[in-house]
């Protein structure tokens, strides 16, 4: 299970998710009228827009953190999506960061061309506790757009679940004070084995 706290050891910025030899899942929250059929489908509906840049985050908390525990407006439904490893390191291979660092890339010109260009960007957002309180490392936020989004929902895509009722159940015994039976029942995030080529442009 994913503990929710931070350890001394945690690295600044790492990819925890929960994935299996195949796959990674990953989460959006969607309005009801577009989640529940990409749930009940397993796939994303016709009404899903591919030319529109979108984001997916491997970890759960940083979703609630995101969409309020499933209670903002067009986020009531909550998807846990499970792509192939492989698009997944794909994005990351061709992916660029946000934002601009010193050091990292050649100049501010140089960032701003790459990011142009690149299908794919990323985001490290600090992770959340059960309270969705801030941590001293961060989570990975991964944005696909054009060639990289229509993958993602026509390509990659093997499972999609609603974790609605999950994230509710969760929330509650939270807001009860019962953080270690709300523990119990996160997704077990641990650290991703993305190639180090992949990640080398983006820490």
């Amino acid at each position: 299970m994913s503990t929710g706290t931070t350890t001394p050891h945690e690295p600044p910025c790492r990819i925890r998710a929960l994935h299996t030899a195949d796959t990674v899942t990953v989460y959006q929250a969607y309005a009801p009228s577009l989640g529940l059929p990409a749930a009940r489908d397993g796939r994303f509906p016709a009404a899903w827009k591919r030319d529109r840049m979108t984001w997916i985050k491997p970890s759960f908390l940083w979703m609630m953190y995101r969409c309020g525990w499933a209670t903002k407006a067009d986020q009531e439904t909550v998807l846990a999506i499970e792509i192939t490893r492989e698009g997944f390191d794909r994005a990351l291979r061709r992916a660029c960061l946000s934002h601009y660092v010193p050091g990292l890339h050649a100049d501010r010109d140089a960032w701003q061309r790459a990011l142009r260009h690149s299908p794919a960007r990323v985001q490290w957002d600090p992770e959340r506790d059960l309270r969705l309180k801030p941590l001293g490392h961060r989570s990975l936020q991964l944005g696909l757009s054009g060639e990289m989004a229509r993958a993602y929902a026509d390509e990659w895509t093997v499972a999609i679940r609603d974790v609605t009722p999950l994230a509710r159940k969760i929330h509650a015994l939270v807001r009860a004070g019962d953080d270690r039976s709300a523990r119990a029942l996160l997704p077990d995030e641990r650290p991703y084995p993305a190639p180090e080529e992949a990640l080398a442009h983006l820490r």
